[in-house]
């Protein structure tokens, strides 16, 4: 696993992305042993059978990975019409699991709830749009004292904050002090709701005040845009290409602008005390991304231009 950061790119959403560089050699599953001098084998450390064995023992015995995430959040984690968990999320999990040998079970949680599930051990790990910063890596409130005791991350897809704005919009939306004299819409508990406060306390800097309304969802944030409540709704760049390209909202919403506002890494979330589970994670992560199985499940949900090439351990700033 490498332990440099991924580069975290502008992304244009029209673009066609580079496509990632990749190990000349993968180390596959058939490889899994090497012969002892005398009798007996012994496993290749860091091959298939390696990483399954040091699944932590109670994962390992009930053969299930339990993984919280708010399904509200279309492409990248949501209900299908089966109301079965579906998305970028739900997928690359569902390949970690097969690669490990285990079923991957999701639990529906408010967004604000998934860290502290974790640390709870309510949940083995958190999958949903969680962007890794270090203030959530050491579990830090915004005035610096030590809230909670903070998590680590695995991270495998680069994002950054998109403003949606209602179709047809003239407002020159394009730095973050040009939201200040407006009314932005965010989703409750969310980077950009962190993203928005800070801004609300600079806004005065330049005569002008922000207003920020949070809701439990951002299907509620659209929905202020879209009624001309609020000029701008912060999300995430796979839910801002969706909110403006799908069949059912293009013609609705558009972006702002095709630059990021902030930029930074999902990271499957992890409890600080289960590094085994972590290191596990990250290698058989590296291995599905090695493979191709997560070029395909980006592209299917038109998100390659986020593609990382290997994963890191908690990288983000």
């Amino acid at each position: 696993m490498h332990r440099t950061r991924n580069t975290l790119r502008t992304l244009n959403p029209a673009a066609t992305p580079a496509r990632p560089l990749r190990a000349a050699a993968v180390l596959g599953a058939g490889s899994l042993l090497l012969t002892g001098c005398g009798s007996g084998t012994s496993t290749v450390p860091g091959s298939q059978a390696d990483l399954r064995a040091r699944v932590p023992k109670a994962i390992r015995a009930a053969g299930v990975l339990k993984i919280g995430s708010y399904l509200h959040y279309p492409p990248v984690d949501f209900r299908d019409s089966n109301a079965k968990p579906a998305g970028l999320d739900p997928e690359i999990a569902a390949a970690i699991g097969d690669y490990l040998g285990l079923r991957v079970e999701f639990t529906d949680l408010p967004f604000e709830k998934l860290i502290p599930a974790v640390q709870a051990k309510q949940i083995d790990l958190a999958m949903s749009a969680v962007i890794d910063t270090k203030q959530r890596q050491l579990g830090a409130a915004d005035d610096g004292h030590q809230a909670d005791p903070g998590v680590d991350f695995v991270d495998y897809f680069s994002t950054g904050t998109s403003m949606v704005v209602k179709a047809g919009s003239q407002l020159q939306l394009t730095t973050v002090d040009s939201l200040c004299g407006h009314t932005v819409a965010v989703q409750r508990g969310t980077l950009q709701d962190e993203f928005a406060t800070r801004q609300q306390a600079a806004c005065p800097r330049t005569g002008k005040q922000l207003q920020v309304n949070r809701f439990d969802s951002d299907d509620q944030a659209l929905a202020e845009v879209a009624d001309g409540t609020a000029v701008a709704d912060l999300n995430d760049y796979p839910v801002a290409q969706y909110n403006t390209t799908t069949p059912e909202r293009a013609g609705r919403f558009q972006l702002a602008s095709t630059h990021f506002l902030q930029s930074g890494p999902y990271g499957i979330t992890v409890s600080k005390d289960e590094t085994e589970l972590r290191d596990v994670i990250s290698k058989a992560l590296d291995q599905v991304i090695l493979g191709g199985g997560y070029d395909k499940i980006l592209a299917k949900w038109n998100v390659s231009p986020g593609a990382v090439s290997s994963t890191v351990v908690n990288g983000g700033l």
